[in-house]
């Protein structure tokens, strides 16, 4: 990332953003919590995406360069927490579920930032409680840097449907099956299926946020069936993907 802001303090407010709109690569000297009250928000790094639908927030670590981008509009809600209050023990970003109380008590923090009165602090005081048994969730979408592993990467990015085995794309872009399963494993915490899933899930996020049909969604993203997208779509956030926008 190039033209990188530093930003000492990471502010606390809600910012919305349209489809599309980006916060460009920035860092600041504060944790942060970056939580979409309504369409999917992805955080970029140097070591991956993650992105996060409204029942998961990202955690953002102190001095971390990162980028946002906005799919579907967003009523983005960020949180800033001192370096040294470090409520979760985390040195890296990291997905969290959210619980419908740790929605309002993201809401009601962000929406008066100013306020320094007594009740402001005991609802931060909640808020850090419930950031504390806030499960962790895998939506994370690992960035390559072996250029064999980043041609395959680059394939499935493109069209996230590419139904080719890890052999067949191994021949595509001249290189080994065995070298890149190894890759995968090594570099990206992840076995091929496993990564092909999150890329296809960040995808149907991305086009569920724009009001893309349940059952196009499930084509274009590669799933034998609608039954079989929503099943894994379920389990990976729990709730069906046709329901996404009205949760929002």
């Amino acid at each position: 990332m190039s033209n990188i802001r530093h930003l000492p303090e990471a502010c606390t407010r809600v910012q919305s953003l349209a489809a599309g709109e980006s916060i460009d690569a920035h860092r600041h000297d504060d944790h942060q919590i970056v939580y979409a009250g309504s369409g999917v928000v992805a955080v970029t790094t140097d070591a991956g995406t993650w992105f996060a639908p409204g029942t998961r927030a990202i955690w953002v670590p102190a001095g971390t360069v990162h980028a946002h981008r906005a799919h579907g509009h967003l009523d983005l809600h960020l949180v800033g927490l001192p370096a040294t209050d470090n409520p979760l023990g985390l040195d890296t970003p990291t997905v969290l579920a959210v619980s419908p109380l740790l929605r309002e008590l993201i809401r009601a923090y962000t929406t008066a930032p100013d306020d320094t009165g007594p009740e402001r602090r005991r609802l931060r005081a909640v808020l850090r409680d419930q950031l504390r048994a806030s499960p962790q969730q895998p939506v994370h979408l690992p960035s390559p840097t072996d250029p064999r592993l980043a041609a395959v990467c680059a394939l499935l990015h493109e069209d996230p449907a590419e139904p080719r085995t890890l052999a067949a794309l191994a021949t595509a872009t001249g290189a080994g099956e065995r070298t890149l399963s190894r890759l995968f494993r090594s570099e990206l915490g992840m076995t091929f299926p496993q990564w092909r899933t999150q890329s296809r899930l960040y995808h149907a996020l991305r086009m569920l946020a724009d009001d893309t049909p349940v059952t196009t969604v499930a084509h274009r993203c590669g799933w034998s069936s609608t039954s079989a997208f929503i099943d894994v779509f379920r389990r990976s956030f729990g709730y069906t993907p046709g329901t996404h926008n009205r949760r929002s």
